[in-house]
């Protein structure tokens, strides 16, 4: 059985993939800034996204998504604007929700949410 940091490690991957395969290219994974974290920070086309991904093995207490704090919204806000300033980059912004769902060992579900807040 996965460990709770496997799983989310896993779920992390496939978001990853996922994202590529619709054109999207990774630009860092785990960055960090102070004590914010971006899972996922990417380009589509001339856009940068910071992609917040959640995996849960249940849905039995709601969808990964519903998981997304205000704090941690708050969190990657503070970390997009230095990571902006990072690569020099002023110009269009997006946070997404990447959604992991394992429902057994073999399968899994995966929801993009485009514009999950700003």
């Amino acid at each position: 059985m996965a460990t709770r940091q496997e799983r989310g490690r896993q779920g992390e991957d496939l978001a990853a993939e996922y994202l590529k395969g619709l054109g999207y290219r990774i630009l860092e994974r785990n960055w960090r800034w102070s004590r914010a974290e971006a899972d996922i920070i990417a380009m589509e086309g001339e856009v940068l996204v910071f992609v917040e991904v959640k995996t849960r093995s249940s849905d039995h207490f709601g969808q990964p998504e519903e998981f997304v704090s205000p704090r941690k919204e708050d969190l990657l806000h503070d970390l997009a604007s230095r990571y902006m300033e990072h690569i020099g980059h002023d110009w269009e912004i997006r946070f997404d929700i990447g959604s992991i769902l394992f429902r057994d060992p073999y399968g899994h579900e995966i929801r993009h949410i485009r514009d999950a807040w700003f």
